[in-house]
């Protein structure tokens, strides 16, 4: 049984008291177009994402950090970094309070509402120190432009992420994480990614592109959500592509698997994604295609480089090798999300799984975001000015949590980019071989 998408029309909202007008010209060459297995810039040549996640999707939905940095100083932090993509992520309420109301939410009451009035006032104060562009009725979509404004002085990518429907941490079972969930109101989720792919056209010089949705998985409440199965996934995210392309026709546009986005293998290695209806998912039959791009994340732990390697592969990672004919559907994989504890007590950094991916990005010239920029949230799971020891930041965003951490990561960057790029990454057939036999842990479909 496929299940068709029925969305009421969507009206943009035109609020032009929070749109700010640009003068930035960037240098990139946008927009980005997909060839196979490669991201092409707009005269043909091969892009690599190479960057990092800021988050913005949580109780204040807001990108984090600005209490103790200046967007400035955080950008910054992504040129040291060599970095040329930022992931930034969105919560489809703060599309949602837009649309109830009228008016974009402000800076005040959206910190007076996560934090309470002492701390949220005492929040936003620093935000304001810092960030003097503001006042307390800056809203919050004023600050993705501001945002956008400084990635575009530098000349970096903007990829936008709809993280979550209702503004939280992400992920669990928590409502947010499959279509018609208990807060995943999927015309609301297309109507939100819509305003927000036609806000970025008008007003961000580098938006690159956009993904659909972060980590799909098992419904909080399968009572009301609709089947977890792959055709679903593909009526539901196909509608919203459609949607998107329509609002802007610039932008490359993500695709993440099921599974909390680490599993395309249906997607990828067969044309009938699911066995008990023939459903079949071909990308090269939508009149977007050429603006297609999977997604994947990985935190998995890993035994050696060649199991590493091997499962990735057939996750989705195999789409970028042009000699495997078993592959069906060919796009583009950028891996937007994998990390570890940033500390150089951790000795993450000299892990296999850090040294593997490493090593498999230099070869196989593929994009990657390291999951965080963030050394702390204004509040994450009801802990307000909470730390995070995966952000390559500090807690107070001033400096690199650990030096010998953060220059294996720069190390890391700088190889993917010198990585040597032809028509494509080619396996021997001794490697396609072991790849067909592995037999990575089973996933339902």
């Amino acid at each position: 049984m496929v299940f068709e998408i029925i969305s009421a029309s969507v009206t943009l909202l035109t609020l032009s008291s929070f749109v700010f007008s640009l003068p930035y010209k960037t240098s990139l060459s946008l927009p980005l177009y997909s060839s196979g297995r490669w991201i092409l810039d707009s005269h043909g040549e091969p892009i690599t994402y190479v960057g990092i996640n800021w988050p913005g999707s949580a109780d204040v939905m807001i990108p984090e950090g600005l209490q103790y940095q200046s967007i400035e100083y955080i950008v910054d932090k992504f040129i040291d970094m060599g970095l040329n993509v930022v992931r930034l992520t969105f919560a489809i309420e703060m599309i949602d309070d837009i649309y109830e109301t009228g008016n974009d939410v402000t800076l005040q009451d959206a910190f007076v509402k996560a934090l309470g009035p002492e701390s949220g006032i005492i929040t936003l104060n620093g935000v304001i120190q810092n960030n003097p562009q503001f006042s307390a009725n800056t809203t919050r979509l004023q600050v993705f432009d501001a945002i956008a404004e400084e990635l575009a002085k530098k000349n970096i990518f903007l990829h936008l992420d709809n993280h979550i429907s209702r503004g939280q941490w992400c992920c669990g079972s928590d409502g947010n994480g499959w279509f018609n969930d208990i807060y995943f109101n999927v015309n609301n989720w297309i109507r939100g990614l819509s305003y927000m792919a036609d806000h970025g056209k008008n007003n961000w010089p580098t938006f690159s592109s956009i993904g659909l949705r972060n980590e799909p998985r098992y419904p909080a409440n399968p009572r009301i959500a609709y089947p977890y199965t792959w055709s679903t996934w593909a009526a539901n995210m196909t509608s919203a592509a459609k949607a998107v392309h329509k609002a802007n026709q610039d932008i490359l546009i993500f695709f993440s698997g099921k599974h909390y986005g680490v599993s395309l293998t249906s997607v990828i290695f067969g044309g009938a994604i699911d066995s008990t209806t023939g459903v079949t998912f071909n990308v090269t039959e939508y009149d977007y295609y050429h603006k297609m791009v999977f997604e994947l994340h990985t935190y998995s732990k890993v035994f050696t480089c060649s199991w590493f390697w091997s499962y990735l592969y057939r996750r989705g990672f195999g789409a970028l090798n042009v000699s495997d004919t078993s592959v069906f559907n060919r796009l583009p994989v950028v891996l937007t999300e994998w990390g570890h504890k940033q500390s150089d007590s951790s000795t993450k950094y000299r892990g296999l799984y850090h040294t593997c991916l490493h090593s498999f990005a230099a070869e196989w010239k593929f994009g990657w975001m390291l999951w965080t920029i963030s050394g702390s949230y204004y509040i994450r799971s009801g802990t307000q000015d909470m730390e995070d020891t995966w952000g390559i930041l500090d807690k107070e965003w001033a400096d690199y949590r650990g030096n010998e951490s953060s220059a294996a990561f720069k190390q890391m960057a700088a190889d993917t980019f010198a990585s040597d790029a032809d028509s494509g990454v080619h396996f021997s057939q001794m490697q396609i071989n072991a790849f067909s036999d592995y037999k990575a842990p089973r996933l339902s479909n």
